[in-house]
């Protein structure tokens, strides 16, 4: 029994570890590329709420507690941890402004190989802004995989639009998305 009992306390606790090793790799100080995502805000909150997120605002919320928000920050890893590329997870801070339009992204890590169908061209993030949470988000269709698609780009633009449109349903106002 207490080899049962062992075992499955050793399985448990491996479970956790690997469950956890997606989260280890995120950039601990995302905050520089923050005015990537939003060149217009002013302040950023902290992280987190539920879905987990960084706030973008138009002016000081801490001078002023009506400040405006610009949208949302937000990994694709704490949202669909799931997904993962060829080698692993591929980490991505996406902006969201209010009306459900990608404000941009970055890929900030992967351990993808690099190359020609690679998430890591600065083409690859530059596409997404602008796109709609109602868009396909199709490799193929409205996503450009260069002349193939890779499962690393294909993990990366679920990872994106599933993100996204969840984001889009616990933080926006449906009356002021974009359709």
């Amino acid at each position: 029994m207490k080899k049962v009992l062992a075992l499955v306390v050793l399985l448990l606790a491996g479970g956790i570890a690997v469950g956890a090793a997606d989260r280890i790799f995120t950039n601990p100080k995302p905050e520089g590329h923050f005015k990537k995502l939003f060149p217009n805000a002013v302040a950023f909150s902290g992280f987190g709420g539920t879905p987990p997120h960084y706030t973008a605002y138009a002016a000081d919320p801490k001078s002023n507690p009506n400040a405006p928000v610009l949208g949302y920050i937000f990994w694709t890893t704490d949202m669909v941890p799931q997904e993962h590329g060829y080698h692993g997870a591929i980490h991505i801070l996406v902006g969201l402004n209010l009306n459900g339009t990608i404000n941009g992204v970055v890929v900030d890590y992967d351990s993808e190989p690099y190359g020609y169908f690679s998430v890591e061209p600065p083409e690859f993030a530059e596409q997404f802004k602008g796109k709609s949470i109602f868009d396909k988000f199709q490799v193929g269709a409205d996503v450009d995989a260069v002349s193939r698609a890779s499962l690393s780009v294909n993990s990366a633009t679920r990872a994106i639009r599933d993100s996204v449109r969840m984001v889009a349903r616990a933080l926006l106002d449906p009356n002021a998305v974009k359709r």
